[in-house]
């Protein structure tokens, strides 16, 4: 595949070589002549462990060259991995100039340029970007998407210091278009790559490494409080992090990451509000833990200001505790929702069949009884009676059978998932809506 590559910072040089070693043959674009004079004399631009000794592999092979000519590489090519730089501006926004002139400057090219070209953006941008970078190309070039070109994100999982080895063994390739002509040659750009290889909506291949850096900033900033904290209480956290990475099945793993209501129960509130505490006590300022629980409570206030928006005033809940199979009310956010809507004066019904046992013979009941009586009367004893009372629907937690009324919801009702009940969501035969979905 003929390959041209514009951009040679390091994402650009690292795609150049890495893709020139598959047996591409790669044309690397820069307006700096001294990155390209580098290039081609087999001398990295960049430092990075094993470029310099790829690049005069591929080099010899003729398998990589680079030009400051753009228009040269575009027509000598059928695709175009755009890796210019986006950099931050002073009030935090991206600097979208480099790749909307690459743009622009593809699109250019493109008018005197017959048959398919394809487009994808390496550089990090943010979700709604690729789709104004096509319509740039689309009037600079009076061509059409999807039929003389087609356009994909493509974002780079790549570390300082280990990008060989990042790009050649990735967790997975990601491919945003809608595009299934870009979807089969990015298929086969990357095929000798042994990873998952995912084809998505534009937006979520963008908003994906946003996510994925923003969580890698986060565990940093986890491990340097819980550091912070254990330092002032003479403990190694080392050791602590260290067994506390080897739990594979909650803490590193996918368990908890799936967007959707507040957290509550027992144990989560208490030991975030107790560590909190205590970092306070030792005179340490801990931001990140510290907007654990603030954070959460908008979560629930999100959900209060949907449901004021709908302008109904009957609402139906099917599940109270916190987590389906449980009757465990104690810092419930579904408890706090209730409450919330009842003093807004809306009209409640509530199912939950392991909250209606333990009003009878559970653990909990006296804390029903005492704590929330005047939720606990607004309980019924079915869930057909919740259906037939609300205009809109809170599906609250995961519990048996609750998946089953998006077929019986009525035309007029609106269902908000709070817990993403199926993916095949579209079966609901009123309006449907999941909380970050």
């Amino acid at each position: 595949m003929n390959i041209s590559i514009l951009g040679l910072g390091y994402v650009g040089t690292v795609t150049a070589v890495c893709l020139s070693k598959y047996c591409h043959t790669v044309i690397g674009v820069d307006l700096n002549q001294h990155k390209v004079d580098c290039i081609n004399q087999g001398i990295s631009p960049i430092i990075e462990p094993g470029v310099d000794e790829l690049l005069r592999k591929v080099l010899s092979e003729r398998k990589l060259s680079a030009t400051t000519n753009v228009q040269d590489a575009v027509m000598s090519t059928e695709v175009s991995l755009v890796c210019v730089g986006t950099p931050s501006n002073p009030n935090g926004s991206l600097d979208l100039d480099q790749v909307k002139r690459v743009a622009e400057q593809i699109g250019e090219i493109l008018r005197m340029k017959d048959g398919y070209h394809a487009i994808v953006i390496r550089s990090t941008v943010l979700p709604g970007t690729v789709d104004r970078l096509t319509s740039i190309i689309q009037e600079s070039s009076s061509k059409t998407p999807g039929k003389d070109f087609g356009v994909a994100s493509n974002p780079e999982f790549l570390r300082e210091g280990t990008s060989i080895e990042d790009f050649e063994n990735p967790p997975y390739t990601v491919v945003g278009t809608s595009d299934q002509r870009m979807v089969d040659i990015l298929s086969e750009m990357y095929r000798p790559i042994n990873a998952p290889f995912y084809a998505v909506e534009v937006k979520e291949a963008e908003i994906l490494k946003y996510a994925c850096n923003a969580f890698h900033a986060v565990k940093v900033t986890f491990a340097n409080e819980i550091g912070a904290i254990s330092k002032k209480l003479d403990v190694d956290s080392h050791v602590v992090m260290k067994i506390f990475s080897e739990d594979t099945k909650l803490n590193i793993s996918p368990y908890y990451l799936k967007p959707g209501f507040a957290f509550g129960g027992s144990c989560l509130p208490k030991d975030v509000r107790a560590v909190t505490y205590e970092a306070r006590f030792l005179d340490l300022t801990t931001p990140l833990l510290e907007s654990l629980i603030a954070s959460n409570e908008l979560q629930i206030q999100r959900v209060v200001d949907w449901v004021v928006q709908k302008k109904k005033k009957s609402v139906g809940f099917l599940g109270l505790s916190f987590k389906s199979g449980t009757d465990d009310l104690r810092e419930s956010p579904i408890v706090k929702l209730v409450e919330t809507l009842l003093g807004k004066g809306y009209s409640i019904s509530i199912y939950d069949s392991n909250v209606n046992l333990a009003r009878l013979v559970g653990a909990n009941r006296k804390y029903i009884e005492k704590e929330i009586p005047h939720i606990s009367s607004l309980m019924k004893s079915n869930l057909q009676e919740v259906l037939d009372h609300a205009e809109i629907i809170l599906i609250a937690n995961k519990g048996t059978g609750f998946k089953d009324v998006l077929n019986k919801v009525k035309p007029d009702q609106i269902v908000l998932d709070l817990v993403r009940i199926t993916d095949d969501w579209k079966q609901c035969n009123g309006s449907y809506e999941g909380i970050g979905w």
